[in-house]
């Protein structure tokens, strides 16, 4: 298997992440563990060249990755399930929908029982 591609976050803030509501979205995210979706923007120097590279790793069957440093300062990495590009004012910006954990998420919404 090829290696994935990653999206690194070289400088700036950590990725505020927030719970994805989008209806469309589990289908995206289907695997063999639970995780919540989330999303999350971030700015960047050319929007269209990520999607594109995006879409060259899924058409590959290659995964994509979001690196960046957590607030503590140690890397951590979110598998991107959907991206895509926007160009406000200031410049291009990034909207990525991952899979993280459950504690990533602000609410820290609890995972549902499924044993019940």
């Amino acid at each position: 298997m090829e290696d994935p591609e990653k999206i690194t976050i070289i400088e700036g803030p950590t990725p505020e992440f927030q719970p994805a509501r989008e209806s469309w979205l589990p289908a995206l995210g289907e695997g063999p563990h639970l995780a919540p979706s989330a999303v999350c923007q971030l700015r960047t120097f050319n929007g269209p060249a990520m999607i594109e590279r995006c879409r060259r790793a899924w058409s590959e069957g290659r995964p994509v990755f979001l690196d960046y440093r957590q607030s503590d300062g140690l890397r951590r990495e979110a598998q991107v399930i959907a991206a895509r590009a926007s160009e406000v004012p200031e410049g291009h910006v990034l909207i990525l929908w991952v899979r993280v954990g459950w504690a990533d998420l602000p609410e820290a919404d609890e995972p549902p029982d499924l044993d019940d």
